[in-house]
């Protein structure tokens, strides 16, 4: 008797499509033949679970499956039968995007999309960390930037062959770069060892490079940072990555956006916050103060009355937005601070305003001094 689709899964039946995907890529992770070697098992795991994906995955599909079951997707009445997966070729030709993320890209769109061996290839990605202060982020600029990357050695053109020679074929994997190994029910193409995947033999390596075709180079560019940024913003540079190799496309850059901590200020969003210590006497009478912002000094206006742990805030004074054009605001959380000793003076004015409102040094009903 077929097992549920969902049952294999382990998802139930509303699951959106993202979960659904995200579960088979666990059970094909862990029934995979390269981590089962002659494990039948987990064999028929593997091919069920693509099964169940590949119903599961397609929404008239998974339709009639809810509806009818297995009968509404298997034989003429299911829309032409389920897809048969009888390597693990099959399955990785299906969902080699999936595949891709966790087997790399060789199993995945690395081998559908390019030549193998020593064909032309796709640059890899690169990833550059910039740190920024906080003050920087307010607006738009541009900052240089300087890495090294792999590109084509030019004396041999990226062949890895002494100039006036050339590779030779290697004799393992006759220039496929692949060896085919059996593994029970499946056929796994694995890197050659002997031309580690190049389907090529260097008897006379170039000089320049050893042999490997390529070469390390530095490169500087200007990257434009939007205003708005936070820790974590990517900024993808296409083709300003690793060059191809043999005449393929470069791969692209992405520059992550680390904005350094700010002793003054906690971000959030758009909003900055802060503290702001201020006497006893200001948050009875209130007033203006003098306050730090990124931009410079400005007057923060202290409500009379004002309470330990009010907010305070300057609108307009926090950061971009990096998706529209509103600008934060900077929110001051009040810390109000009391004298440990009173002078003669100061204490005798304290105790004429207790008198006045009828109260008792130390049994104040609420506030200060009873306000």
């Amino acid at each position: 008797m077929k097992r549920d689709f969902y049952e294999i899964l382990g998802v139930p039946k509303d699951a959106p499509a993202d979960v659904i995907k995200k579960a088979y890529r666990k059970v094909a992770m862990e029934t995979h033949p390269d981590k089962n070697p002659n494990n039948k098992a987990a064999e028929d795991k593997f091919k069920e679970a693509a099964r169940a994906y590949e119903v599961l995955s397609d929404p008239a599909k998974r339709q009639r499956y809810d509806r009818f079951g297995h009968q509404g997707v298997d034989g003429p009445g299911g829309g032409g039968g389920g897809q048969q997966f009888h390597d693990a070729s099959d399955i990785f030709e299906a969902f080699g995007d999936i595949f891709g993320d966790f087997f790399g890209q060789q199993q995945g769109r690395g081998q559908r999309g390019g030549a193998r061996g020593g064909g032309a290839r796709r640059g890899n990605d690169l990833k550059y960390i910039m740190q920024i202060e906080l003050k920087e982020v307010l607006e738009a600029q541009q900052k240089p930037i300087s890495f090294e990357s792999e590109q084509d050695c030019k004396p041999c053109a990226g062949s890895g062959a002494e100039p006036g020679s050339k590779p030779e074929t290697c004799t393992t994997c006759n220039g496929r770069g692949q060896v085919v190994r059996s593994q029970g029910f499946f056929q796994m193409a694995t890197p050659c060892p002997n031309c580690r995947g190049t389907g090529q033999m260097i008897k006379n390596p170039c000089k320049t490079c050893k042999g490997n075709g390529r070469v390390a180079v530095e490169k500087k560019l200007l990257v434009t940072i939007p205003a708005g940024v936070d820790n974590g913003t990517q900024l993808r540079m296409t083709g300003e990555g690793e060059p191809g190799a043999k005449g393929g496309p470069a791969g692209d850059l992405y520059v992550e956006i680390r904005v350094k901590p700010d002793d003054r200020f906690e971000r959030e969003g758009s909003n900055l916050y802060a503290e702001l210590e201020i006497s006893y006497l200001t948050a009875l009478l209130g007033g203006d103060i003098e306050v730090e912002t990124l931009k410079g000094k400005k007057n923060l206006q202290v409500p009379k009355g004002a309470q330990y742990g009010e907010q305070v805030k300057l609108p307009g004074e926090g950061l971009p937005s990096l998706r529209g054009a509103r600008v934060g605001d900077l929110v001051y959380l009040l810390k109000i601070v009391f004298p440990k000793k009173l002078n003669k003076e100061e204490e005798k004015l304290l105790k004429q305003i207790a008198d006045i409102k009828g109260q008792s040094p130390g049994k104040d009903k609420s506030g200060f001094f009873g306000f």
